[in-house]
């Protein structure tokens, strides 16, 4: 294509999709092609809306196939960069602004990150957030019976609305899950979501009550502010760890990546800033040899782009994927007509220009915003706690 592009419009649409907000950016050019992100910052779309209308005021008129340009100029030019609020509406424009070049030159995003290295994507399966106990090990084997080689389970007490007590919840999720490598045997994936909820203490405790080699990965046991609390974690357990799902830029990365701390990076192209800033992460850990589990529990337009990061990077181990909690509705047919469908417990890598993904428009502006906020958590003395 020869006709130089101009940003014409910059949209959100945050919406009510299944059981959960999303948060859907378009950006429209000149000549009729336009392209779709999303922003992963749940909970909070408002404020990364407003985020997006800011940004909104320069970027019209902008060449969007100029994507590094645009990233640099988005996150440079206010004296009070990044955080996780203008990051995740970075990445909403960034992994739009794929999806126009994509089409613009009729590619596939991956071949705008160095073209395709795999097929077809690994996921891992969830038993669920309401799954608990033995439950949840029939989940497990439903999954495994299904094709899925990499399993998670989610901790004891994860679907409470009210209250939650680390300690009440570590000794029967130890034993849960030492039940569930003996019944699903020693060739399959297991990890656990811990979502943050635990102290080093807490955590370091619920290692030890696990049998050796239950475990595979360890996700997320607790807060990341301080990387020096998961070195210390670190020195007391073997368990691999799976975090990096709330990094909001490289720099974030960096002291897990360059000090050893984690094994599977858990990076989130929606939070992070988008494909571009995730490649760089990518790259950054393939040379410490830290393979990316990327997060994925959003929407299509999520799921289509993570398709291309891991399509076009080596060091990749599993893509989570929610498709099979059905009950959750992030897929709607109708919001999304071409969408990433699972072919067994995998995902085709899509040949079609940009990210392979549509939305219909009507539909979204119909459907319109409603307030959600995560459960506030309390421990049984009344303060407060994690979700």
């Amino acid at each position: 294509m020869t006709t130089k592009l101009k940003i014409t419009a910059i949209k959100p649409y945050p919406v009510w999709v299944g059981t959960r907000n999303q948060m859907l950016v378009k950006v429209e050019t000149d000549n009729g092609i336009f392209g779709w992100g999303e922003s992963g910052l749940s909970g909070r779309e408002k404020a990364v809306a407003g985020a997006i209308e800011h940004y909104r005021e320069f970027l019209i008129g902008r060449d969007p196939m100029q994507i590094g340009r645009i990233w640099q100029e988005a996150y440079r030019s206010q004296y009070f960069e990044g955080g996780r609020v203008l990051q995740a509406a970075i990445s909403a424009i960034d992994i739009a602004l794929h999806d126009i070049k994509g089409k613009a030159l009729g590619v596939p995003a991956y071949d705008l990150l160095g073209g395709k290295q795999r097929d077809r994507i690994p996921t891992f399966a969830s038993t669920g957030d309401e799954a608990e106990g033995d439950v949840a090990i029939e989940r497990a084997r439903e999954l495994r019976a299904q094709g899925w080689q990499a399993i998670r389970f989610f901790p004891i007490g994860q679907n409470s609305k009210d209250i939650f007590e680390p300690r009440e919840s570590i000794g029967a999720t130890a034993s849960m899950l030492n039940k569930a490598r003996e019944a699903l045997g020693g060739d399959v994936v297991l990890g656990i979501d811990y979502h943050h909820r635990l102290s080093v203490a807490e955590a370091a405790s619920f290692c030890n009550k696990l049998g050796r080699g239950v475990l595979d990965f360890l996700e997320e046991p607790i807060r990341d502010e301080t990387p020096e609390a998961y070195e210390s974690l670190r020195t007391m357990t073997d368990i691999p760890f799976a975090i990096g799902e709330e990094f909001a830029s490289k720099w974030q990365f960096l002291p897990y990546v360059e000090r050893g701390i984690h094994q599977f990076n858990r990076l989130d192209v929606c939070n992070v800033g988008g494909l571009t800033e995730a490649m760089k992460v990518a790259g950054w850990s393939e040379a410490h040899y830290v393979d990316l589990m990327p997060h994925n529990p959003l929407g299509p337009v999520c799921t289509a782009a993570t398709i291309h990061l891991a399509a076009a990077v080596p060091n990749f181990a599993w893509l989570e994927t929610r498709a099979p909690e059905a009950k959750l509705g992030f897929d709607n047919s109708d919001f999304f007509p071409v969408q990433p469908r699972l072919d067994g417990p995998d995902y085709p890598v899509s040949d079609l220009p940009g990210l392979g993904v549509e939305v219909n428009e009507e539909a979204v502006k119909a459907e319109s915003f409603r307030f959600w906020e995560a459960p506030h958590l309390k421990r049984r003395d009344g303060s407060v706690t994690n979700w």
